[in-house]
């Protein structure tokens, strides 16, 4: 699903970006995919993926 319309940005990459980047707020989102650097709109959108993407990685990393 498309996040940001304005560089084509999706929920895939948002949540890559976190997983194998490290990216862990909005700053260092806008600073490597340039999202919510245009018009905003997706900035609510991409911070809840952001935050349910490390919820999530937090959760596996403790199994095992």
């Amino acid at each position: 699903m498309y996040v940001c319309m304005c560089y084509g940005i999706t929920d895939t990459a948002i949540k890559r970006a976190v997983t194998e980047d490290g990216v862990g707020n909005m700053r260092q989102l806008k600073e490597q995919l340039q999202v919510g650097s245009q018009c905003g709109r997706c900035i609510q959108m991409a911070q809840q993926i952001i935050d349910s993407t490390i919820i999530d990685e937090s959760l596996f990393k403790d199994v095992g």
